[in-house]
């Protein structure tokens, strides 16, 4: 029986319908164009912000770069119910976001049942050393009793890191997985600032996951990977039957 439905809005934004509520992962909802940071949006949300509300969570890994909470995205967070983020983001933004250390936890009520426990998990922006550049960002976990385990990986580069989620949450039933390959020549040689095709499908396997949702791979110039390379890379590593790759305005059910 699916667990979790994920709507891709397009780049890192997802409507995701888990144990009765609507969360939204890092809201990029206005029109193409260039953004702060010299960020350059090609597609316009493949869903109206009508079709996107009402939210109950916004799982936002990090407010600092425009491809993951554009101005379009930052409206929209003060009518969510809350907004779970850094702690630096939380002291930015203010209002109903609340931060989170990685490895500390809140609880999310919902209408039925015993609440949704969030925690928030390391994420690493690029190689080993990045954070003063790129700054802070996290992942999360759902979970409770009686539900599925959901990670949400954020803007994560690092399968160390996956590995050592992997290792102190236990088991972990569905990924939602930012990949793209992003790549700025400026920083870090061009090293991998999110995780490569090849890469999420060698997740999916360190996670021991039965689905991988991809986000986070296209709609910006500086993703570098579609969802060409992200079949080709599952098929590759024999994990094709984990990939549940939605198309831009689409449901994806696991």
């Amino acid at each position: 029986m699916a667990t979790l439905t994920a709507r891709l809005v397009g780049g890192p934004t997802a409507v995701l319908e888990y144990a009765g509520l609507r969360w939204l992962t890092d809201p990029s909802l206005s029109p193409p164009g260039e953004y702060e940071g010299g960020l350059v949006k090609t597609t316009a949300p493949a869903l109206d912000v009508t079709a996107i509300e009402p939210i109950d969570v916004v799982l936002l890994s990090h407010d600092q770069h425009s491809d993951n909470l554009d101005p379009g995205g930052r409206e929209l967070l003060p009518r969510a119910g809350r907004v779970l983020t850094t702690v630096e983001g939380a002291r930015r933004l203010g209002g109903n976001a609340t931060g989170l250390e990685p490895w500390s936890s809140v609880e999310v009520e919902r209408p039925e049942g015993p609440p949704v426990t969030v925690t928030a998990v390391p994420a690493q922006h690029g190689p080993e050393g990045c954070e003063p550049v790129t700054g802070p960002v996290i992942g999360f976990l759902l979970g409770g009793p009686g539900l599925d385990t959901v990670y949400v990986s954020g803007d994560n580069a690092s399968l160390e890191v996956v590995s050592a989620i992997a290792a102190r949450a236990g088991a972990i039933d569905v990924a939602v997985v930012f990949a793209g390959a992003v790549q700025e020549a400026h920083l870090f040689d061009g090293a991998y600032l999110t995780l490569s095709s090849e890469r999420a499908a060698e997740a999916a396997k360190l996670l021991g996951v039965r689905a991988v949702v991809p986000v986070h791979f296209e709609g910006w110039t500086h993703f570098t990977q579609g969802a060409e390379a992200l079949r080709a890379a599952f098929a590759g590593n024999g994990v094709t039957d984990r990939l549940a790759l939605a198309e831009p305005g689409a449901a994806v059910s696991v």
